[in-house]
């Protein structure tokens, strides 16, 4: 699977993360930091989340301090369903019933280890569909679509 990656800073947690998803075989593109520009945690975000919805790349893999501003940011993006995931079942949750698309991780709470046990998980764990989430994952949509047009204060 073809990954965008980001991150805001470069960090040993990053370089593992790249790293681990090569080491697994998956292609990556890299952005940020990683990829050679600095930039900051929205931008990297959006980045990221642009080239999944051109289909450059398959999914995505964001990182900033807390991760949480990178999922805020992706998540503004119509078409990602990014997750912010600090451990493997949460990552599997959002996997098999959120149809998550980009995995958000914290730099400064997420070990080697955590990492490399969440992204096991978020590759080995894909959508089944099913009534009560598809609904929901319409809504979604729906929601999106109502304020595509809505212009923010």
């Amino acid at each position: 699977m073809k990954l965008a990656i980001g991150a805001d800073q470069r960090t040993q947690l990053t370089d593992f993360v790249v790293h681990y998803v090569r080491q697994k075989g998956h292609p990556t593109r890299l952005f940020g930091i990683l990829g050679g520009n600095s930039m900051n945690w929205s931008d990297v975000a959006q980045k990221v989340a642009e080239d999944i919805i051109s289909n450059e790349s398959e999914e995505g893999i964001l990182l900033c301090w807390t991760g949480t501003g990178v999922s805020l940011a992706a998540n503004k993006v119509p078409g990602v369903r990014a997750a912010l995931c600090g451990d493997a079942e949460t990552s599997r949750g959002a996997r098999l019933w959120n149809k998550a698309n980009v995995l958000c991780l914290s730099i400064r709470n997420t070990t080697e280890a955590m990492a490399e046990e969440i992204l096991d998980v978020w590759f080995a764990t894909k959508y089944i569909a099913n009534s009560e989430d598809d609904f929901c994952l319409e809504q979604l949509l729906s929601i999106e679509d109502k304020y595509l047009t809505v212009k923010p204060k």
